[in-house]
């Protein structure tokens, strides 16, 4: 059994300040311990479950050469591997080859979601509304709509209670969750130990792997408008001379293709 480990950084049990998740402040280098356990965490629970094989792709944007390399190498669970990409959602080799679950570490709310712990979507300034085809959609639906584009499904979500609702919402009850903290505002929360954290995420990665119950493969469906909703005008203006891309109004862009894949490409590379 392949296992396909997607994680981001701002749902690890002890996070709530965005000093934590940016390369270079003084609180980073703890939330890169807190985040590189919460995926061994979920490497253990794979391999107990009969993985074969193991990849990490880390999608958190820490700036500098810290982006999507936020994990601590030295103390990754040494059967997995891990991916270092230069760009967000360019990695699908593994999906390519054929992928049988994703599981999602640390994931966090979309842009907007009341006591979704440092919510946002892609960028915390620039985009405030993302729709995949009308539905609106967070960092955990273009994480899954990626896997789902080779017919991988996603089994496990952690994160927030926020997050976790969201991803049932998005990916439907099969979905397994763990709520490592619950949010109290943007920069606040109420947390899981640590210790705690990471185990109930191991026992639900391998629980959710073992089950023959799993979620449908993510698809936003054909053909496909994804939608994105932008701040300011001078935002929009990256967009303008894009082929498949449309400026609906001063602040909002859509791409239009025949799959989601096809259309994101378009719109984020």
């Amino acid at each position: 059994m392949r296992v396909f480990v997607v994680s981001d950084m701002e749902g690890v049990a002890g996070i709530t300040k965005w000093e934590q998740v940016s390369g270079g402040e003084s609180l980073y280098e703890e939330g890169r311990r807190l985040y590189t356990e919460e995926i061994n965490a979920a490497v253990r629970g794979a391999f107990a479950a009969g993985a074969s094989e193991v990849v990490v792709m880390d999608c958190h944007g820490a700036g500098k050469g810290w982006t999507f390399n936020s994990l601590l190498p030295e103390l990754l669970d040494e059967r997995c591997e891990f991916v270092v990409q230069r760009e967000w959602t360019e990695y699908t080799e593994i999906l390519e080859q054929g992928c049988d679950a994703a599981v999602f570490i640390a994931m966090h709310a979309k842009a907007g979601t009341p006591r979704g712990v440092l919510s946002h979507t892609v960028s915390g300034t620039e985009w405030r509304e993302l729709r995949f085809n009308g539905v609106s959609v967070g960092e955990t639906g273009i994480n899954a709509a990626l896997c789902g584009a080779w017919e991988c499904p996603v089994v496990l979500v952690t994160g927030d209670e926020a997050t976790c609702a969201e991803a049932k919402a998005l990916l439907g009850e099969e979905l397994r969750t763990v709520a490592v903290k619950r949010g109290l505002g943007r920069y606040s929360a109420r947390h899981l130990s640590p210790a705690r954290a990471r185990r109930l995420i191991e026992e639900a990665a391998a629980e959710a792997l073992r089950s023959a119950d799993w979620p449908q493969p993510y698809d936003p469906g054909r053909p496909c408008d994804i939608e994105v909703e932008l701040a300011t005008p001078d935002a929009a203006e990256p967009f303008r001379f894009r082929a498949g891309v449309e400026l609906l109004d001063g602040r909002t862009v859509v791409s239009r293709a025949g799959d989601w894949w096809s259309a994101w490409r378009q719109l984020y590379f």
